[in-house]
């Protein structure tokens, strides 16, 4: 007869219950397409205070061109960390015209915050050196950006 203690249990428990947050989490949130020149980005809106909050936590990987588009609700010097984040990602803050701010390097689990260096209204999470590799740069302009009004 096969024993499972009430460890195991509880692991396999725990195991079950955290997939299931992550794929909820990937699974539930709006994606829209953007465009940065002659690049397509394929992301994920993170457009409640919730959504904002969990970011791209406890993921272990994203699509090549794949990312996370936090949308608040005005502009102002927002700022990111990277709390129970297992991927390094890059960071482009963007102002309410859709130029870009300043695009950073974060590193994975830090909880050093990152921010923008004027007023965004929004910020793009891609992987890591992502911008760098397609050489875009500061002042360009994102395109597809969702209307601010439905930020909350």
């Amino acid at each position: 007869m096969f024993k499972i203690s009430h460890i195991n249990l509880l692991i396999i428990f725990c195991s079950i219950i955290c997939t299931h947050d992550a794929m909820a989490t990937e699974s539930t949130l709006k994606r829209q397409q953007f465009q940065i020149g002659t690049y397509l980005i394929d992301a994920e809106l993170a457009r409640t205070a919730e959504e904002r909050q969990r970011g791209l936590m406890f993921r272990e990987s994203l699509a090549e061109n794949q990312g996370m588009m936090f949308q608040f609700s005005q502009a102002d010097h927002y700022c990111m960390w990277m709390k129970n984040t297992l991927i390094p990602l890059s960071i482009a803050f963007i102002d309410e015209q859709g130029k870009i701010i300043n695009i950073e390097e974060m590193q994975a689990n830090n909880e050093q915050t990152t921010c923008a260096k004027s007023k965004a209204r929004y910020a793009l999470e891609m992987n890591t050196g992502w911008y760098s590799q397609r050489q875009i740069m500061v002042g360009q302009k994102v395109e597809g950006l969702p209307l601010a009004e439905s930020a909350q």
